[in-house]
């Protein structure tokens, strides 16, 4: 049987509601509808939304440098003036500016208070004539006298570097390779204005800049190809004797671009080319993903080398009966100890057989196996005057290591820069700045350490930098930089100088330079 008709509520509320509508005649004013008028609830729900929130952007730079119009891939400072700047970005030129002259803050596309941003830094000069990238730029040693720059398009470009005027004229160019990597000038004193290229092809190139030979102004001094893949870094001696690189494929080789090394008696025995030769076939050697980044000690007497998921391995080089040689062989002594477990990495240390003959040294040998971090190393740095080694690394953590008590921990920084990529480190110059380590990363921020003592070493400056995330609480943080756009919003710092007076000069993926003290 069925029930009761169902009430329906919703009738019952719209008779009422038609009760209680005025009849057109008895209202004092009739308003038209207008289609074109936004709803006011319209607005009050993208207000609620949030829609249209300004956004600000903390800036901690004195000045900044905004000509570039992509991403600044590369940057370097004049050796004997630092605080003259050279930049090269994706827009396929070149920059070259000076960090006293005054300026203030961010350009205006970055300030949420116009009034209080100020003009670009000028430039020297400009520079064209890439048809790609700048990937790669440099200053040649001792005295600066030349610019280079290289490019994703193969070339190679050397400009003299004026004192006087805005010049900079292109004195020699080449193209060789499809890509260049790196530009790296050597410090031998015998052999000024000489430099490394680094290639995508895997080769290497040892030039010489000649001003006497009017015609040949670019000397290639040698060119070797034993890498396979891509040469993704190198580095000299500190003496500018033997140059260091390495490749995508794991390789590593140590060149004698200048005989001096084959002059005192020592060759490899695995490769006629270079006098330390280490490959992926060596399983003691072989890291799995590549190589991505090197570091010469400065006594010279070993290297450090950094590649995928965190591993790095130290390798001895070969004496060269420098001055530094009594006290580069007490180095790699303290070193030895084949039995004996590696208190950073917590694994035995190799103890195969010398690679190369040289004064009883360890050249050639691995010295130590180190996996603390879980992602590539991409930058790897050595105090200059302490015994320290930095590891950046893109699991966005920092590590240092004690490298006269068999590379132990001496601090993990496990969120130096959160969960974003270290891209570079670099200790300070002077006896007591090189306590001190700078770092940047893709998380776009700049940040300095005091490396002084253990983890709990520098927690009283750390007030300077607050609001430091957890990798930076009790670690030594002493000073934090913001400015450029990261944290994935297309920014993060690719690269940095220190100039003079402690300034900090960065080459921003968001096309500005800025410049901290």
């Amino acid at each position: 049987m069925l029930g009761p008709p169902t009430k329906n509520h919703n009738l019952d509320h719209a008779e009422s509601d038609d009760e209680a509508l005025l009849d057109s005649s008895e209202a004092a004013e009739v308003i038209p509808d207008d289609p074109d008028h936004p709803m006011d609830s319209d607005d009050e729900g993208e207000q609620a939304d949030g829609a249209g929130e300004e956004i600000e952007l903390q800036n901690d730079s004195i000045a900044h440098f905004d000509l570039h119009s992509d991403s600044i891939f590369c940057i370097a400072n004049h050796p004997l003036t630092s605080n003259v700047i050279a930049t090269g970005g994706g827009d396929d030129t070149t920059y070259i500016f000076d960090v006293e002259l005054p300026s203030p803050l961010l350009p205006p596309s970055y300030e949420s208070n116009l009034s209080a941003t100020g003009s670009s830094l000028e430039p020297i000069t400009k520079l064209l004539g890439h048809t790609d990238s700048v990937n790669a730029i440099n200053y040649t040693l001792p005295t600066g006298k030349y610019l280079l720059t290289g490019g994703l398009d193969g070339q190679l470009r050397v400009h003299l570097a004026t004192t006087t005027g805005q010049a900079y004229p292109l004195v020699a160019s080449a193209q060789e390779v499809p890509e260049i990597n790196f530009l790296a000038p050597c410090p031998h004193p015998s052999y000024p204005d000489a430099f490394a290229v680094g290639a995508n092809d895997g080769s290497v190139w040892i030039y010489q800049i000649d001003d006497q030979d009017k015609d040949n102004h670019l000397q290639v001094i040698q060119a070797y190809y034993l890498h396979t893949e891509s040469c993704t870094a190198g580095a000299w001696t500190p003496d500018g004797k033997l140059l260091v690189t390495v490749s995508e494929e794991g390789s590593l080789y140590a060149w004698d671009p200048f005989g001096e090394a084959t002059a005192a008696g020592i060759t490899s025995s695995s490769s006629g080319q270079a006098v330390v030769a280490l490959t992926a076939a060596d399983q003691r050697f072989a890291i799995e993903g590549g190589l991505f980044s090197v570091a010469v000690a400065p006594s010279g007497a070993f290297l450090a080398v950094g590649g995928a998921h965190g591993m790095i391995r130290i390798v001895g080089l070969p004496l060269l009966n420098n001055p530094s040689s009594s006290s580069s062989k007490s180095a790699t002594q303290s070193l030895r100890g084949g039995g004996a477990k590696n208190k950073a990495g917590g694994k035995k240390q190799a103890s195969g057989p010398v690679d190369a003959a040289g004064s009883g040294s360890q050249a050639g040998q691995i010295l130590a196996s180190i996996q603390i971090q879980s992602e590539s190393i991409e930058t790897l740095a050595f105090s200059p005057h302490h015994s320290l080694l930095a590891a950046g690394s893109v699991d966005g953590s920092i590590v240092l290591f004690d490298s006269k008590n068999r590379f132990a921990v001496r601090r993990h920084i496990k969120e130096a820069h959160e969960e974003f990529a270290v891209v570079k480190v670099a200790f300070g110059v002077g006896s007591d700045e090189a306590w001190f380590l700078t770092s940047c990363g893709m998380d776009g921020v700049v940040r300095r350490w005091d490396c002084r003592g253990h983890s709990g070493a520098g927690a009283a400056g750390a007030g300077a930098g607050a609001g430091a995330g957890a990798g930076g609480q009790q670690q030594g943080l002493v000073r934090k930089w913001r400015g450029h756009r990261g944290e994935g919003e297309g920014g993060g710092v690719l690269g940095f100088v220190l100039a003079d007076r402690g300034k900090v000069v960065t080459a921003g993926d968001d096309a500005v330079s800025l410049v901290f003290a």
